[in-house]
């Protein structure tokens, strides 16, 4: 367990483009949280060719990646493992699957190895950053001869490391404009611009950036699996979430003081809460009538709060949404959405969960789906840790 609590966040993307005519990639990308530990663990893996073949042999790659690096597997034997688990191509006489693995403390410390993948790019603010690489050669009879590369390095706020397969740096191979692929060091020179022109650049941005002039570089058909997957260490974004009042009736100025002194956006969920809130802190506010979603009551205006909301119904359909929600999917205007939206934007997210029973929701007679809010948020903050890779934390009052 760590002490100290790291003072940056991870923002972890990775975009990815099929090849041309294929319905599943053969590059697969993972990321896990081991917060007992402190660690993030990130995995690309571009299984050779293409379609349900790569991906299967990729995922296969990429989790045993994982699992041994989480038990700290020593990085030859982790590779040995991985490649005399997979079978070999007849002809080029190479594994069928190539990885990164990128392993992240909260205190910063972090290591990189590669087998086979175009050499990472590791930057600081917006310069390439050589964190020194080290070349193992692998020496089991199967294995002899081949490469790993690997860094240890201490990275800092505002670092960011970039990962890719072949279908990034070989794109456009073969094209007048481009004989022999876009290149690794055009690339670099490409991200460094970006970065210039928009230093605080989210990951997701960035990536499909790379990811989009890679097809374009092969005429909008991309010719092979291409991913770029971006590790940004930045400011963490705060956010509170607070829903239902206070146990006691005499700790509500103390939870509305708690809302007030928060650095960061706010969501208030549920009409009592807010009405606590308004009255305690004399802040105006003001219902609505715009219904934008037919199945929730309408938002809520209240000063200094970025959001208000009904409660527990809101809240379930926040839980459908966490739980159906896949990358690039454009969330509507509704008041669940647009917690949704805001819980998407922040990094480290803040719950207070007041504790004082509504009596409307012991009710037997309403659906199901009113279920008591304290099993609504736990089921929040875990989609929002295990999916999302969010860090959350929950106080009850």
């Amino acid at each position: 367990m760590k002490a100290k609590e790291p003072d940056f966040f991870l923002d972890i993307y990775c975009k990815q483009n099929n090849h041309h005519g294929d319905f599943i990639c053969g590059d697969v990308f993972i990321s896990r949280r081991i917060k007992e530990d402190g660690r993030t663990i990130i995995v690309l893996s571009d299984g050779m060719g293409s379609g349900v073949k790569a991906n299967v042999l990729a995922t296969l790659t990429a989790s045993m990646a994982v699992n041994f690096t989480i038990e700290h597997k020593e990085v030859q034997k982790t590779a040995e493992i991985i490649m005399n688990t997979l079978p070999v191509c007849s002809v080029r006489k190479v594994s069928y699957s190539t990885f990164s693995i990128i392993d992240i403390d909260d205190d910063g410390s972090t290591t990189i190895v590669e087998y086979d993948n175009p050499r990472s790019l590791i930057m600081r603010t917006h310069r390439a950053f050589d964190p020194g690489w080290e070349e193992i050669m692998l020496e089991s009879k199967r294995n002899k001869g081949k490469k790993l590369y690997t860094c240890h390095f201490k990275a800092r706020k505002e670092d960011r490391i970039l990962f890719w397969s072949d279908g990034i740096i070989q794109s456009g191979m073969g094209s007048k404009t481009l004989p022999f692929g876009w290149g690794r060091d055009e690339v670099e020179k490409y991200v460094v611009k970006s970065v210039k022109n928009e230093p605080f650049i989210s990951s997701a941005k960035l990536s499909r950036k790379v990811v989009n002039m890679a097809s374009l570089n092969d005429g909008g058909n991309p010719l092979d699996d291409t991913s770029c997957g971006i590790v940004y260490l930045r400011e963490p974004r705060k956010l509170l979430f607070v829903t239902g009042p206070p146990y006691e009736e005499v700790k509500d100025t103390d939870f509305s003081l708690k809302v007030q002194s928060f650095g960061g956006k706010k969501i208030v969920s549920g009409g009592t809460t807010a009405e606590i809130i308004a009255r305690e802190l004399g802040l105006k506010f003001s219902a609505s009538l715009e219904m934008l979603d037919p199945d929730l009551p309408p938002a809520a205006q209240m000063e200094s709060i970025d959001l208000v909301t009904e409660g527990i119904l809101t809240l379930g359909k926040v839980v459908r949404v966490l739980e159906s929600f896949e990358k690039d999917m454009v969330l509507g205007k509704g008041p669940a959405h647009q917690i949704v939206k805001l819980f998407l934007e922040s990094d480290k997210i803040h719950i207070i969960n007041g504790t004082r029973i509504n009596v409307a929701h012991q009710d037997p007679n309403l659906p199901v789906e009113l279920e008591i809010r304290r099993t609504v948020v736990k089921r929040i903050a875990t989609l929002l840790e295990e999916k999302f890779l969010k860090e959350v934390s929950i106080e009850y009052m």
